[in-house]
């Protein structure tokens, strides 16, 4: 014990902490122990939040698509890839065979008739041989509407109406057409003027046709108008023949076309 308690004497006293006094507010030490920097631990599980996320019908709706939506939006982009090539292979077509329209003419006719009941009413027997030509080399066309009318001057005295027919390529087609005026009623200046060409030994009739073509090239079908218009010079009837003529046939350029 003595000797415990001398060693306890000659142990020098601990340090003294000295306190800094010249300390501004600005600094200022904080004990690592005084301070739990980490957050307390929380046990939790994710899966109730899971299942209110799997539940809510707006983010259900983004994530799947309906069936019929898929199918319509295929089905769409199936019919422009089909409207796409079927223009291609048109036009291709088109470049490849050059169609042409077909033409209209009269190479012959016979005026028969010509005489007035009254000083106004006309009668007449007109007869034409029209020629039908399809110019195309493969391509088969229908004239499914033909309507001719005869005129004198601006007055339209006869008209006939032919049925339908086909033509295949390349192919004439001879129409004999006889257009009759009964009690046809003429201005008096008209009448005069006609009268006066019959004397002559000359008279002018103009021929007007109307036609609807179809044809088909490929796989594409069309079809279109045309109008042909024909002045003829005739000898002086009962044994008129045709002495000259003027024939030109047109499309409608107004959009006649399908």
């Amino acid at each position: 014990m003595s000797n415990h308690s001398e060693i306890m004497h000659s142990l020098p006293p601990p340090p003294q902490r000295q306190h800094n006094n010249n300390t501004t507010p600005n600094h200022f030490s904080i004990s690592k122990q005084s301070v739990n920097l980490k957050s307390p631990r929380m046990n939790y599980s994710p899966a109730p939040f899971v299942r209110l996320l799997s539940n809510d019908p707006l983010l259900y709706q983004h994530r799947r698509t309906h069936p019929l939506v898929w199918c319509s939006a295929v089905l769409c982009l199936v019919f422009c890839l089909l409207v796409i090539f079927l223009g291609i292979t048109t036009l291709i077509i088109f470049l490849v065979v050059k169609p042409k329209y077909p033409s209209f003419d009269v190479p012959n006719a016979s005026l028969n008739v010509i005489y007035f009941d009254s000083p106004e009413n006309f009668n007449g027997d007109f007869t034409l041989l029209a020629n039908f030509t399809n110019p195309n080399r493969k391509i088969t066309i229908k004239f499914d509407y033909l309507n001719v009318q005869l005129y004198f001057i601006d007055r339209l005295i006869a008209t006939r109406a032919l049925a339908p027919f086909s033509q295949r390529p390349g192919q004439a087609r001879l129409e004999i057409i006889h257009l009759i005026s009964s009690l046809v009623y003429l201005p008096p200046n008209p009448a005069v003027e006609l009268q006066r060409q019959v004397q002559s030994n000359r008279v002018s009739y103009n021929i007007r046709g109307t036609f609807r073509v179809r044809a088909k090239v490929g796989i594409a079908r069309f079809s279109y108008w045309l109008y042909a218009r024909c002045q003829l010079q005739m000898t002086s009837p009962p044994s008129g023949i045709l002495v000259a003529r003027n024939c030109i046939t047109k499309k409608d350029k107004n959009g006649g076309e399908h």
